[in-house]
């Protein structure tokens, strides 16, 4: 995955889009056509995949108009019909007309019982064919907040950080009560929380204000006065939970519910190791705390390195949609309102370092 780099000054949503749109309209228009080929092969009609798109924008339009707005200004500018950049935006919602994955990725933050600042690493596993370009972006909101955020072209928001000293991580969930009805996207949710949120209340609050038709975790990290504070905000139609650290200070997540009520309606495939992985990291866990952010991957990986359950690696014998594999590895320097990453699993991070966005 090669990762482009843009530090927009504009706090006026459509001129945002039109900017990123314009810059990388061949990203756009690329991913977008990756996606709607993705979702045939999966079996989405394309009347299901336009209509849940239509529902999704037009909800994320009541709900945060500002967001709407800037997925319109990116397809406007790289010339593409607007709900082509909206079905990427909503790729979640659309993708709960098919059966679950087998891959996704794996969270585990350190929130100090006894102060300094939160220490996080993360796992995103996805499919490379869908994802030959990422995007770092750095933007100011109309209130002044600085946001730094990695993402995919059209997707609102998966990882970064907020200068109020807030970040968060992002995992899929499947559940029961999702469906292709087309809720707000669980991206522009995580976009709304690091664009308003200062604590894990507050972005929890944001959460519970959006009507959604497809689950995900928002792992929320803060750091303010010298105090960490972390939580997984589980988010599904069926409504959402919070899990806090253990007494250690951790909170692991992967890709399956940890509150008991959600988890009774847990809708996700045993082949996505996603049980597996949340073993490993809680095994791991007491050796990843204290390091720098190379030194946390490396011990992400434990013993095992390269073949750590964590580092996921593509089945290039499979079809390409069947193809999962870690694209990045990020950790969140709350304090130096930074985004630390690297392309590849974390034994790439531990052994070539992460770069600071």
């Amino acid at each position: 995955m090669k990762l482009h780099t843009l530090r927009t000054t504009t706090s006026d949503p459509h001129a945002r889009g039109r900017e990123i749109g314009t810059r990388y309209a061949d990203q756009v228009r690329d991913v977008s056509a990756r996606y709607l080929a993705h979702f045939e092969v999966l079996g989405i009609s394309g009347t299901t995949v336009r209509d849940t798109a239509a529902r999704s924008h037009d909800a994320l339009r009541d709900w945060y108009p500002g967001l709407a707005e800037e997925s319109d200004g990116i397809a406007e500018a790289a010339g593409v019909e607007p709900w082509h950049v909206a079905a990427v935006g909503a790729r979640t919602e659309v993708l709960a007309a098919a059966p679950p994955g087998k891959g996704e990725c794996t969270t585990a933050v350190y929130a100090p019982p006894n102060g300094g600042p939160p220490e996080t690493i993360q796992t995103w596993d996805w499919h490379d064919a869908l994802t030959p370009d990422g995007l770092l972006l750095s933007l100011a909101t109309g209130t002044g907040r600085r946001v730094k955020l990695f993402t995919e072209f059209g997707t609102a928001t998966k990882i970064g950080v907020n200068d109020a000293g807030l970040g968060l991580h992002f995992n899929i969930l499947r559940h029961r009560s999702d469906s292709a009805t087309g809720g707000v996207p669980v991206h522009a949710v995580a976009r709304r929380v690091l664009e308003e949120a200062t604590t894990v209340a507050e972005a929890r609050d944001i959460a519970a204000s959006a009507t959604l038709s497809a689950s995900t975790v928002l792992t929320v990290a803060s750091y303010r006065d010298g105090h960490a504070e972390a939580a997984s905000i589980e988010m599904s139609p069926a409504g959402i939970a919070v899990v806090r650290p253990g007494t250690d200070g951790w909170v692991v997540h992967t890709n399956h519910f940890l509150d008991p009520a959600l988890a009774d309606g847990d809708a996700g495939t045993p082949e996505s190791l996603s049980a597996e992985r949340y073993e490993h990291a809680r095994g791991v866990r007491g050796g990843m705390s204290g390091r720098s952010a190379p030194e946390r991957a490396a011990a992400f990986c434990g013993g095992e390195g390269a073949g750590a359950v964590v580092c996921v690696h593509a089945d290039t014998s499979q079809p390409g949609h069947e193809q999962w594999g870690t694209l990045l590895t990020a950790s969140l320097d709350l304090p130096r309102f930074a985004l630390q990453y690297r392309a590849g699993n974390p034994d790439t991070a531990a052994r070539e370092g992460l770069d600071q966005f």
